[in-house]
């Protein structure tokens, strides 16, 4: 059999660079996780003890395709004490990670051939799920003037059915200040474009906090997920806030696509939502894990950085040391036992030049990983 042409999608480098760590770590090398975007940390304990419980009297069978009533509400809820926004939970919609919302979002908004502006450097999985999807991914080059991140002026001429943006971004940690993304919002809409904001970092900012775009408008579509702030990542539960007209339109998809997000998952982010204490505590930690990563990779020789707000990476230009940033950060993983993501996951033509540091994990693997990175940078030269 003949595989799809949609299915010929690009792979995600970063998982790559994960199965290459978890090999060295199989022949019983320690590696040093600056790679994936995950937090050392597991669910909060309110979430697992919320599970356990459950699991001796609820059969955690199927839900309603949007979600348990109760999820959606608590998440109406974290709007209006975030945000001060007023939000019906029948807006909702619960999923199977953002990568679900995702697929829900791009089916549900556009159709085969339409064109999709996302800004480069960005999470590379938005070109690949779009071009599986028969659409088109336009990236747009950003600039290092405008913070990595996407302007109105970019948005012209380009006949783009839609427009997503990432604030805090993946991979720089770069935001858009209010005014920045409410232009953002009036430019999409000036040029015919759906709005689709990505709000998965929220809550793991340093410099203030992000604005949704529920703040400035409901005509968009707001994903976000329990992976990063609520560190969740392996649980796959994620939501989507939706015009009141659309969420019709979302159920019969979800519906058909998923059945339901997984039960047991969304006992726990219920749960998870009430644990302040303890997800505060992770914060503290990225604090920490920034400073040193601001400090330290300058100090190792990785001194060209974008300037993280918010998020848990550091993005670097390595244009000077390298021109295959693939090869020197397989380099970095065989000779110093430190797994960091190349730039081409996240930017197709400039990314050869750069590298994505991420400082998720705990305090002392950041703290050892670093001075691997100073060492291998005096080896060379």
């Amino acid at each position: 059999m003949r595989p799809a042409r949609r299915s010929k999608v690009d792979p995600f480098i970063v998982m790559e660079v994960m199965e290459a760590a978890r090999r060295a770590e199989a022949a019983g090398r320690r590696i040093i996780h600056m790679e994936v975007g995950q937090p050392g940390t597991p669910a909060p304990a309110g979430a697992r003890a919320a599970l356990a419980r459950a699991m001796e009297s609820d059969a955690l069978g199927y839900t309603v395709a949007l979600g348990l009533p109760a999820l959606r509400a608590r998440i109406a809820r974290h709007y209006r004490d975030w945000y001060g926004v007023d939000l019906d939970p029948a807006r909702v919609v619960i999923t199977p990670g953002s990568s679900g919302a995702f697929i829900l979002a791009f089916t549900a908004l556009f159709d085969a051939g339409a064109r999709v502006g996302i800004g480069a450097p960005g999470y590379p999985s938005y070109r690949q799920i779009l071009r599986a999807l028969d659409l088109v991914p336009v990236d747009i080059e950003t600039s290092a003037e405008n913070r990595l991140q996407l302007c109105p002026d970019d948005l012209g001429g380009r006949d783009l059915a839609g427009v997503l943006v990432a604030s805090p971004a993946n991979p720089s940690g770069t935001m858009l200040d209010r005014a920045a993304l409410a232009a953002l919002i009036g430019a999409a809409r000036t040029e015919g474009a759906a709005f689709i904001s990505d709000e998965i970092y929220h809550g793991i900012t340093y410099e203030g906090r992000a604005t949704s775009a529920l703040e400035i408008t409901d005509d968009c579509y707001v994903i976000n997920s329990f992976s990063k702030y609520f560190s969740m990542t392996g649980w796959r539960i994620g939501w989507m806030v939706v015009p009141e007209d659309h969420v019709r339109t979302i159920e019969r998809l979800a519906q058909n696509f998923f059945i339901c997000p997984p039960h047991a998952s969304q006992i726990a982010a219920l749960a998870a939502m009430d644990c302040t204490a303890e997800l505060e505590a992770n914060m503290a930690v990225y604090r920490r894990n920034r400073a040193l990563m601001l400090n330290g990779l300058p100090r190792a020789g990785f001194d060209r950085i974008a300037p993280p707000d918010g998020a848990f990476y550091v993005y670097a230009d390595v244009g000077h040391l390298t021109g295959d940033s693939r090869a020197f950060a397989a380099g970095i993983l065989e000779r110093a036992g430190v797994a960091v993501t190349p730039g081409l996951d996240f930017d197709l033509r400039r990314g050869a030049g750069t590298l994505r540091f991420s400082y998720a994990r705990t305090t002392a693997d950041i703290e050892e990983g670093l001075a691997r990175l100073a060492a291998f940078m005096a080896a060379r030269g």
